[in-house]
């Protein structure tokens, strides 16, 4: 019971002493923080010290917070300390103790919002330093002061609303904050707007700070913008106070539709030019300049039936721009009388007011200017037959003049024509050939010959129309198909080897081509018993042999024919050569070379070249016998005043003797020892010519040299022999 009323008189001295701290009016109280109550049950180590509080900025220091005792020694026999955060920790120096008394100092000003409070521990040792207590725990809590200013977030908020929203509408938040203790009313913030203008139409939440519209009369086009001034104040609204702006926008909504600033334009337009502008339409809007709700949309009502108008909407100036599209014709229509309407991109909010001026009308004038001359068909497509001759019509390429109330003559004049084919008559466009047009000209495109045709009028200033006309060769079937190759080689025996592949070839062009049709000759209808002839596509057949026939060269004709209109047909020669052939259907070395020597010549050409080669000997042989006569001649008379200078003649050369009867003309020791005679084998040079030689004759040759050994000597006797009748022949005739 006395453990009981002990604990409760130490909790009323504690609260009354937390009073009197914050008021700095009271005593420091004395705590016995190890003393432990008496109990029969069981025994406490120690009080729990409650939190000692302390005021943020007391600036009455150093200050006496408590005083801690032991009681199990007297006064002045006990040592008293404390450790922790503000004693020999950050911050240092801010809280002492008296070690022999146990009185706890504040010895510097405290902020709640840096640390708001302090955990300290307390020691008690007797004078010779031992222990007579156990460490125990000491707080202090720092009480907080209104002393931070609320601050707002931001200087200035923004917000945007759509013009005419309706009340209650939300634009913002303005937010705040408050650096002291939140639990208290140091920290209650409340929010309010200053000014605003009049009238009245936004209003604050002052717990949220949430900005929204209060009534009706948002109007972008009488003011887009509000600027509002805001309050937040701490204690409920009565404390420290700031301020900050607000910036209200209002979003453009089409409220507002576009109108002319006219009821009627007037524009002059020029006939026979498109892609012009030709004036201006003026509008106004209320709405947002660049916004959809401002842009103009013009539609043409009335007055244009074949579309040579339109309006387009300059970007900048929200302006129509009235433009033709389509050449006008003056002598058609001189006028146009337009009807205009204009309106948003945007659908016009549903009580906007309807526009004064939607419409407009407005008044073209077409002005007359000299058009060019118009082809009636321009390009103008004919077509011609290949080959056709000078003076052929080829079309009338001719114009109108558009202008129907001015008196006007027109004239042509080529101004293209790479081949210079065409003839073109000035007064009246009437085109024709002039010479005939070469099938491989490099100006035909894919069949197609292109010429350019002026048409030119003799108004002031004159004006000329540009015509193309374009002439189509058409093909004409004038050539019949050639057999390609006209030659081959098949098997003798009908089972092997591929057949004659055959080919044909046509310089006209499609259709006048293939497909080709072969045909062995009606003429010969004999060759249907050993050949057979077989299509295989539209340009190749195969030739086959229908049983074994003789090896040799073999002539036959065949009927090519075109699929032209009409067709062209021609016989043609083939020669093929029937040879044996080996296991793989190619003919053997010997049929090859008689293939060799017949391919490409057939008896009739055999023939042909016999009979000119004896033709050519008959011609030759009088001419022949004349030439001889006349060498008789001439020889007989060089002869007479040579005939005792014969003999000499005839031992100058070294390479004929005697008869038996001259045994002294030729030396024969020097067949039996020539090597006796080297010394006189020396090089001698070409003999000179005698003084009586015919003019003419050919200097003779240097003597041989003789063998130097027997076995060369029948080699030099026939060389001898040789050389004697190539030089004696002329004279054999004689």
């Amino acid at each position: 019971m006395d453990a009981v009323l002990l604990l409760t008189l130490g909790l009323l001295a504690q609260s009354l002493g937390l009073s009197l701290g914050v008021l700095g009016l009271r005593r420091p109280r004395t705590l016995f923080p190890w003393r432990r109550a008496p109990t029969l049950g069981r025994v406490r180590r120690a009080w729990v010290i409650p939190p000692i509080s302390v005021s943020e900025n007391h600036k009455r220091l150093p200050y006496t917070l408590v005083q801690i005792k032991s009681d199990k020694q007297p006064l002045g026999s006990v040592i008293y300390s404390i450790q922790g955060p503000g004693v020999d920790e950050e911050p240092r120096g801010v809280f002492s103790i008296d070690k022999f008394t146990g009185k706890v100092f504040l010895n510097a000003m405290l902020d709640r919002e840096k640390t708001d409070r302090f955990r300290l521990r307390a020691f008690a040792l007797d004078l010779g330093g031992s222990t007579l207590e156990e460490p125990t725990d000491l707080e202090i809590v720092v009480v907080d002061q209104n002393d931070n200013r609320p601050v707002f977030r931001q200087e200035v908020f923004t917000g945007r609303v759509l013009e005419g929203a309706v009340p209650g509408t939300y634009v913002t938040r303005a937010e705040a904050t408050d650096a002291d203790d939140p639990e208290t009313d140091n920290a209650a913030l409340r929010y309010s707007i200053l000014e605003q203008g009049s009238p009245q139409l936004f209003s604050i939440d002052e717990h949220t700070g949430e900005i929204r519209t209060v009534q009706v009369g948002l109007d972008r086009e009488v003011v887009a913008e509000y600027n509002l001034t805001l309050q937040v104040a701490d204690m409920s609204g009565d404390g420290l106070t700031a301020t900050a702006s607000a910036i209200i926008t209002l979003e453009d909504v089409n409220d507002n539709a576009p109108g002319f600033t006219r009821d009627e334009f007037f524009m002059e337009a020029t006939e026979a030019i498109s892609g012009v502008d030709v004036g201006r339409l003026e509008v106004e809007d209320r709405d947002l300049p660049g916004s959809p709700n401002w842009a103009a949309k013009f539609t043409i009502l009335e007055g244009d039936p074949d579309g040579q108008f339109a309006i387009r909407t300059d970007p900048k100036t929200n302006e129509g721009v009235l433009s033709v599209v389509k050449p006008l014709d003056y002598e058609s229509c001189d006028h146009y009388d337009l009807k205009v309407g204009v309106q948003n991109e945007v659908p016009l909010q549903a009580a906007a007011p309807r526009p004064e001026r939607g419409q407009a009308r407005v008044s073209v004038q077409v002005r007359d200017v000299n058009e060019a001359p118009v082809f009636q068909e321009n390009p103008l497509r004919t077509s011609l037959a290949e080959g056709a001759a000078p003076g052929t019509p080829v079309a009338t390429f001719s114009a109108r003049d558009p202008d129907t109330e001015q008196l006007q003559r027109l004239s042509y004049f080529k101004d293209y024509d790479p081949e210079d084919w065409l003839q073109v008559d000035g007064a009246t466009g009437w085109v024709q050939t002039q010479r005939v047009l070469s099938p491989a000209s490099p100006f035909l495109k894919d069949g197609w010959y292109r010429a350019i045709i002026l048409a030119h009028d003799d108004a002031s200033p004159p004006c000329t129309a540009t015509g193309t006309l374009s002439i189509e060769i058409l093909e004409v079937n004038d050539h019949a198909p050639e057999l390609s190759p006209s030659s081959g080689s098949l098997c003798s025996e009908p089972d092997r080897g591929s057949g004659l592949l055959l080919g044909a070839m046509d310089e006209d062009l499609p259709p006048h081509g293939a497909p080709f049709h072969f045909q062995l000759s009606p003429r010969v209808p004999e060759l249907a018993r050993n050949w057979s002839l077989s299509q295989i596509n539209m340009s190749h057949a195969h030739l086959r042999l229908r049983h074994q026939v003789q090896e040799g060269l073999h002539h036959l004709s065949l009927l090519l024919r075109d699929s032209g209109q009409p067709p062209q047909q021609r016989e043609q020669p083939l020669n093929v050569t029937v040879c044996r052939c080996g296991q793989d259907g190619t003919c053997l070395p010997g049929a090859s070379a008689l293939r060799a020597g017949a391919a490409g010549i057939s008896l009739g050409a055999l023939v042909i070249m016999l009979a000119s080669i004896v033709l050519l000997l008959l011609l030759t042989l009088p001419v022949a016998l004349v030439v001889r006569f006349r060498q008789q001649s001439w020889d007989k008379g060089l002869l007479q005043g040579l005939q005792d200078d014969l003999r000499d003649n005839i031992l100058n050369y070294d390479e004929q003797g005697g008869g038996e009867e001259d045994q002294d003309a030729y030396d024969i020791s020097q067949l039996r020892h020539p090597t006796e005679l080297a010394a006189l084998t020396a090089p001698l040079g070409r003999p000179p010519l005698r003084r009586d030689a015919p003019f003419g004759r050919a200097r003779p040759p240097p003597p041989r040299a003789l063998p130097t050994s027997p076995a060369d000597i029948a080699d030099f006797i026939n060389d001898l022999s040789s050389m004697t009748t190539r030089e004696m022949g002329p004279w054999q005739g004689h």
